[in-house]
């Protein structure tokens, strides 16, 4: 009997994610995330796009991870969530308080803090 071996070809090495790129990708997921906590308050945001930015923010973070401590990233993709939600709330209610914006300077400032102080403890 004649056996036919199949050769399989060896998986593909993913390449490693720099941290340029997974940046990147917690700059963007925090974008989706002003969009899709927006659509829970405003009807102008269709349902669908609120699903898809829930799912793509989330996929971000989650590729981001791979290269970048995980606490840094999720704070700084909160950070850029809440910060981009009450920018966009005070465009579109007209006002914002003195003391609001003041709770949202320190919160930029503590994020900044944040990702500075983990220099060097980013390796996996």
């Amino acid at each position: 009997m004649s056996e036919t071996i199949e050769r399989k070809a060896p998986p593909k090495a993913e390449k490693p994610l720099s941290k340029n790129r997974a940046w990147l990708y917690v700059i963007a997921g925090g974008g989706l995330e002003i969009i899709w906590a927006m659509g829970f308050k405003y009807e102008a945001v269709p349902s669908l796009v609120v699903l898809i930015s829930l799912l793509l923010s989330f996929d971000l973070i989650i590729r981001a991870t791979k290269a970048l401590p995980i606490g840094t990233v999720y704070a700084v993709f909160a950070g850029i969530g809440t910060v981009g939600t009450v920018v966009v709330e005070a465009v579109m209610e007209g006002t914002i308080s003195a003391a609001k914006v003041g709770i949202i300077l320190l919160l930029l400032l503590f994020i900044i803090g944040l990702k500075l102080s983990a220099g060097g403890s980013e390796q996996k």
